[in-house]
């Protein structure tokens, strides 16, 4: 009979390494709740089950933390939707419609709350926070989201060309505000519903939204162009 061989011991960079993702994970928990203010780095250490020791070895205070929180899922989103933008406008060179570059958009996005597991819906809570938060959350937005954000947007504009570019911009806007709103998960079309629908349903949403919201920019693309001709 065979001896089982010993599991390998971490090697101190991979038990490092291990540490720190305890640390964010814990982190993105306790700030998608409270937020940036309503946690402290001795009920981040807690959850992490480190001591709070190992906070201050990693980063230099709360912020950091909550920055490096952020930055770890913002930036693999934003890629994401990049890379999905790229490919449908690779498959739609000549006639993109305003609901395929929003299904590239969205349900791109949505994918990861659906199979990502605990950590992305930690990480939903956590952004719809951050998009809420005047100034300094708009900033982080600005940060890692612009490039894509801009991206979108041109590619509304080859979809619907003679749409003013300022109601390709107010467009955004309204897709933002609806994506916020989904991410924040706060139950209340739970309630209004009856059950009837769940505000965690990213199938449901999925389904819907990129249909939804494409709709509206035709709606008043076409009903501005409308007035501006008459």
């Amino acid at each position: 009979m065979s001896i089982p061989a010993k599991p390998r011991r971490r090697t101190k960079a991979e038990q490092r390494e291990g540490t720190l993702a305890q640390i964010l994970d814990a982190a993105e928990y306790l700030f998608g709740l409270r937020g940036l203010y309503g946690v402290t780095l001795k009920e981040i250490a807690v959850q992490a089950n480190v001591h709070t020791s190992h906070l201050h070895y990693y980063f230099e205070d709360k912020r950091a933390i909550f920055d490096a929180v952020f930055a770890r899922r913002a930036d693999v989103t934003a890629d994401r939707r990049s890379a999905a933008l790229d490919q449908y406008m690779a498959a739609h060179p000549s006639k993109p419609t305003v609901e395929g570059i929003l299904r590239a958009y969205i349900d791109t996005d949505l994918d990861l709350y659906i199979t990502g597991g605990d950590g992305w819906r930690n990480y939903a809570a956590l952004g719809a926070q951050v998009a809420m938060t005047p100034k300094w959350g708009a900033k982080l937005f600005d940060t890692h989201f612009d490039p894509v954000v801009l991206k979108l947007i041109d590619l509304l504009g080859r979809a619907l060309p003679e749409c003013p570019r300022e109601d390709i911009f107010w467009g955004y806007h309204f897709v933002a505000g609806a994506l916020v709103q989904t991410l924040a998960r706060t139950g209340r079309i739970d309630v209004l519903s009856d059950g009837m629908c769940r505000s965690d349903d990213f199938d449901a949403i999925k389904a819907r939204m990129a249909r939804f919201l494409a709709f509206g920019f035709e709606g008043i693309c076409r009903d501005r162009a409308g007035a501006r001709a008459g």
